[in-house]
């Protein structure tokens, strides 16, 4: 029996999604997965086969407008289901959700589930935002309207994102909705660490102004002037996204000594390690991955009291919430840690004991399996 897994960004299949892979293989289905740029012989594609996995490459431009370049992905996608015949479809991010969603409605695939893992740039800005941002929300909210209409389930990272879609008529009144606790975390590779002796802060994410990167540098900016030797670490790289830092910003923030810049990449444990707090003041996210990931590793939290950010931070016990583009709250947060040492320790305990409660990995795709009837 085949399962199909649709993503639109490779290094996704093993790094949030390779313990739900680990999780159907163990159910006994054929576990396919499809993505672009899936290059046969990359790191990625050799360890997809290593866990058993089929692996497919399909054309998709990620973050691309071109319509005739989204139909060549929907007729590939069509054409590799017609082959490979699949029972399930899985399809998370924006384009295989509706492109992956309504190629399997086309193929006559029988379970067909949509993984809402965040809404993206159309969905980020504030609500009088105009020109690029709001014609993008329009176009998305009529595809997302018309694909999810051919799908048995409907699987969400948090209660602000199911709400919002039911309010606007997105999701079928006969599809299934669940929520899950975000992608969850593998609480065992993500171990808790000693805290370094030292006060510093990290950022980890694409570089982008709506993960809130500008009020991070901002608030760095203002606290150096106040403690000199203070390190605020950041990690990541410059996205093909129209909200995207440009180079030369970035530039100019590691050449004023304001961040510790580490670029990209493969294994964060030893940069968490060597943190003692995680900071990520985004506007909205599905769950965001490496706040969960520093969790584990026992870091106190702060980050912002928006969609897919609030449900990782009980206020005070493991972090603290700010508004979203608030510099002046950002920077009170993280003070609070500088003046207050001790509690980097306590706070941070107690995410790990959120993680381990809520978002360890198993129990989430325990949860998903359930909802796409392979537990049964």
């Amino acid at each position: 029996m085949n399962f199909l897994l649709v993503a639109s960004y490779p290094d996704s299949l093993l790094h949030f999604r390779g313990a739900l892979i680990d999780a159907l293989i163990k159910k006994g289905l054929t576990v396919h997965v499809v993505a672009p740029n899936l290059v046969f012989d990359s790191l990625i594609a050799s360890g997809l086969k290593k866990k058993g996995v089929v692996v497919h490459s399909v054309p998709m431009q990620r973050n691309g407008l071109n319509p005739i370049f989204d139909l060549a992905t929907f007729f590939a996608l069509l054409k590799l289901m017609r082959k490979i015949k699949p029972k399930y479809v899985l399809c998370y991010t924006i384009k295989p959700v509706i492109y992956g969603t309504l190629a399997a409605a086309a193929a006559k695939v029988p379970q067909r589930f949509a993984l809402i893992t965040g809404l993206g740039y159309a969905f980020s800005g504030q609500k009088q935002s105009i020109g690029l941002r709001t014609l993008l929300r329009k176009l998305l909210l009529k595809l997302y309207r018309f694909a999810l209409r051919f799908s048995q389930g409907v699987i969400f990272q948090n209660p602000d994102d199911q709400a919002l879609f039911q309010r606007l008529g997105l999701v079928c009144a006969n599809a299934g909705v669940t929520v899950v606790n975000g992608s969850g975390v593998d609480i065992s590779h993500y171990q808790q660490t000693t805290l370094p002796e030292c006060v510093s802060f990290l950022l980890i994410a694409r570089i982008l102004g709506d993960k809130g990167v500008r009020e991070y540098v901002e608030a760095a900016r203002v606290l150096k002037t106040r403690y000199p030797n203070l390190s605020f670490k950041l990690v990541g790289w410059i996205d093909t996204n129209p909200d995207a830092v440009s180079q030369q910003e970035l530039d100019s923030w590691i050449e004023s000594g304001t961040i510790q810049y580490l670029g990209k990449v493969s294994d964060i444990r030893p940069i968490v390690a060597d943190s003692s707090v995680f900071v990520l003041p985004s506007y909205r996210e599905g769950t965001p991955r490496t706040v969960l990931e520093a969790m584990a590793m026992g870091r106190p939290i702060i980050t912002t009291d928006a969609p897919g950010c609030r449900e990782t931070v009980v206020e005070g016990e493991n972090g603290y919430l700010v508004p979203i583009k608030s510099v002046d709250e950002l920077v009170t947060a993280m003070e609070s840690f500088i003046e207050t040492p001790s509690l980097i320790k306590v706070m941070g305990n107690k995410s790990r004991e959120i993680a381990e409660m809520k978002y360890d990995v198993h129990k989430v795709n325990s949860v998903m399996l359930k909802t796409m009837g392979i537990d049964e």
